[in-house]
């Protein structure tokens, strides 16, 4: 039998050994470790329950995990269904890229200094899991969000997540193309983590990362095939004084060099 404290040790140890790369939700062995046991086990993330003697039953369902996490590479949040961001709990799926935007930090912080005054409207492009739309509608309770992606998965999981959150009265989804089937009306905030990696890091990604659907990734050449379509689009879709983050990744520098006039 062993304890909570001991698997996690065992487990972060294989962990180290088989050299993974993370990346999705976690950066170490250690932190990797204790998601994947307190993910099957339901055991809070504190120290209060390190002693507890894990039950036979999940300590092998844990370790059947790890051998896939090790031998297929397959990331954390793929195994366990679901994953905790910036928070708050959200059901995660392959074909659907995992939740890890620091996007969520500005969230978080109300998106200031930017953002004056509390937003009415808000629209999460390419929304995946729904992730940002949703932390937004935390954030700012008294807005209506908008949830937009054009694959048919991540719609369906939106709104899963969606119902999961108690939010289907304010948050709504649409599958479009960007802004093709989106209702008219301008957004006070309009939030987009795109596609955005470009053709040189997607020959290059690590085997964990090639579990994740290209189409969330691949943002072409230099990235930026997907994002000059969406400042393209923005302009008639933000509010006069609205407010656009969007997250490019190390497509930074080639956004700069093919919009340097962008405020």
């Amino acid at each position: 039998m062993a304890t909570l404290a001991e698997l996690v040790a065992e487990v972060a140890a294989r962990f180290e050994r088989a050299e993974l790369v993370y990346g999705h939700g976690t950066t170490t062995a250690w932190d990797e470790a204790v998601a994947l046991v307190l993910g099957v086990t339901g055991l809070p993330d504190d120290r209060s329950h390190e002693h507890e003697v894990v039950a036979e039953r999940q300590r092998r369902v844990i370790f059947e995990l790890v051998e896939r996490r090790i031998g297929e590479r397959v990331p954390v949040a793929y195994l366990l269904g679901k994953i905790h961001y910036a928070g708050y709990e959200f059901f995660c799926e392959p074909g659907v890229v995992i939740p890890r935007s620091p996007i969520s930090q500005l969230i978080a912080a109300g998106l200031r200094p930017w953002l004056r005054g509390a937003p009415a409207t808000l629209v999460d492009v390419c929304c995946g899991t729904g992730c940002l739309g949703i932390l937004c509608a935390h954030a700012f309770p008294e807005a209506r969000v908008t949830l937009v992606d054009l694959d048919p998965q991540a719609v369906a999981l939106a709104q899963r997540n969606v119902a999961a959150h108690g939010l289907a009265n304010r948050v709504q989804v649409v599958a479009s193309d960007l802004f093709a089937q989106v209702p008219p009306g301008r957004f006070d905030v309009l939030i987009s983590n795109p596609p955005y990696v470009d053709a040189v890091d997607m020959a290059a990604l690590p085997a964990e990362y090639r579990h994740e659907p290209s189409l969330g990734l691949a943002g072409g050449e230099d990235g930026l095939d997907l994002v000059a379509r969406l400042l393209q689009q923005a302009v008639a879709r933000l509010a006069p004084d609205g407010l656009l983050v969007c997250e490019v990744g190390g497509a930074a520098a080639a956004l700069q060099r093919r919009f340097p006039r962008l405020p």
